[in-house]
């Protein structure tokens, strides 16, 4: 029998990831280009600089193709993932009007405002990226989340025109909307230059990123919570309902139609922090790690093991990126006696990050009435065990690592496996293709001082400092 294969694209905010996977979840090729810095030229301003969605993801597309050893002919679809709260402004043509607003960019925040007269369209990245790899003026349904005129209760434009008037975009100027799990087109003979993929073959929607990353990590039971390690740390936990004014989390579209993700508050810049300490120490700790046949970072958690639950009392407050509702917020460690060394200091940034998504998960789960029986961790803070197991003592739980850790990608393939009919649910995919690395469980005395550490310690430290943080605050940032 011919062996089949699928392409997931992984369009994050850091970099485009393309992979090409075989029925059963296996990575066979993939490429993977880095974004380029953001333009920013005053404050409020934040853009992709030329094409750089498109241009990335067609790169690390010939990157996979080029990688491939298989037949082009065995490919059979496409599952396309981007970055969500973004605004792509089009042409006529669907070419660009103006630089691709990033999330970051405040402007995506407000309703839309016409300024310019070439804007035609005003869609997502993935309507964009849509738009050049089939031709079509479609778009997943499940990337609308934010300053759209969307029913969320639908997946559908609003019938309402005091919707539309409020975020100022006139139906004529929106993509049609499909659910994920459907093709969107197919590859145009531009399309398939650009990128190397074969011209033709399907094209299928997804969701946002975070929504694919949850799919193809397994996690569709509310009993299961993924946890994604990356520059914004969020815990997620899947569901039927779309309930609103929330208090703990907020609620999100599904990979799979009519359902939904909730997700509960994050760390900014979490593990950004974990790479700033490292980066602290300079070439010469890298170079000293090489001499032990190490990374850095592995060098730090080899140390960081031999240091006890709690760091001997050294704590770390996790706001090196203030929200701007509480902008006097800043990260600090505290506790600091003789007998702290830098292993120490690494260990209190993990054993933040946990400690912070127990609380924030906890608070999620009670105000969803639900009951959390295992974790699983993505993204590239969970390659290290040492993180898996402070995880699994904080909370308590059996916590688990796949072998796709970028989960996005294999959550796009997933997409185009039940959209083709290769599987007939979302449930008997994931079965097949997504597979466990490691299971990590906890250690009951470790997880047992935590919760002690938690309860009656570490969630009170900013009731505490933030004071005095607001007092320096108004002394540093005078006018």
């Amino acid at each position: 029998m011919t062996k089949k294969y699928i392409i997931g694209v992984d369009g994050g905010s850091q970099s485009s990831k393309v992979v090409i996977f075989d029925l059963d979840g296996n990575v066979i090729s993939e490429g993977k280009v880095n974004l380029r810095p953001m333009h920013t030229p005053e404050p409020g301003i934040v853009e992709h600089p030329d094409d750089d969605l498109w241009d990335s993801i067609s790169q690390a597309s010939q990157q996979a193709m080029e990688a491939f050893a298989g037949n082009k002919e065995d490919i059979i679809g496409i599952g396309l993932c981007t970055i969500r709260f973004c605004r792509c402004l089009l042409k006529s043509d669907g070419t660009l009007a103006a630089p691709a607003l990033s999330w970051m960019d405040a402007r995506v925040s407000k309703p839309y405002e016409h300024r310019n007269d070439e804007v035609s369209y005003v869609t997502t990245t993935s309507g964009y990226i849509t738009h050049r790899l089939t031709g079509e003026f479609k778009d997943t349904a499940a990337n609308y989340q934010g300053m759209w005129p969307i029913d969320t209760d639908t997946w559908e434009w609003s019938e309402s025109q005091k919707v539309f008037d409020y975020y100022n975009i006139p139906r004529s100027m929106l993509f049609d909307l499909q659910y994920p799990g459907t093709i969107l087109g197919n590859v145009t003979m531009e399309a398939a230059k650009a990128t190397g993929f074969p011209a033709g073959i399907p094209v299928v929607a997804t969701a946002n990123d975070k929504a694919v990353e949850a799919l193809g990590s397994g996690t569709l039971s509310s009993s299961k919570t993924l946890i994604s390690l990356g520059t914004y740390i969020a815990p997620m936990v899947h569901g039927q309902d779309n309930p609103s004014h929330t208090e703990h989390f907020w609620t999100n579209f599904s990979a799979i139609p009519n359902e939904y993700l909730y997700e509960g508050n994050g760390i900014r810049r979490g593990m950004w922090t974990v790479s700033w300490f490292k980066n602290l120490f300079g070439e010469e700790f890298v170079q000293h790690a090489k001499n032990y046949g190490m990374t850095a970072e592995e060098l730090l958690n080899q140390e960081a093991e031999l240091v006890p639950a709690g760091s001997d009392g050294l704590m770390t407050v996790l706001d090196w990126l203030a929200p701007s509702e509480e902008p006097y917020k800043k990260g600090m460690m505290i506790g600091f006696d003789g007998r702290h060394s830098r292993a120490h200091m690494y260990r209190s940034i993990l054993e933040a990050i946990a400690l912070t998504m127990k609380t924030n998960v906890d608070r999620m789960k009670e105000e969803l009435g639900i009951t959390i029986e295992n974790l699983v961790l993505t993204g590239g803070g969970s390659n290290g065990n040492l993180m898996m197991q402070i995880f699994a003592d904080v909370f308590g739980l059996q916590t688990s690592r796949n072998v796709v850790n970028g989960s996005a990608s294999l959550g796009s393939a997933i997409s185009v496996a039940v959209a083709l009919g290769v599987y007939n649910s979302y449930e008997a995919a994931i079965l097949a293709m997504v597979q466990v690395e490691e299971t990590f469980h906890p250690d009951e005395e470790k997880h047992a001082f935590y919760h002690r550490m938690n309860e009656e310690v570490y969630q009170h430290i900013t009731a505490y400092t933030d004071g005095i943080l607001k007092k320096s605050y108004a002394l540093f940032h005078e006018s």
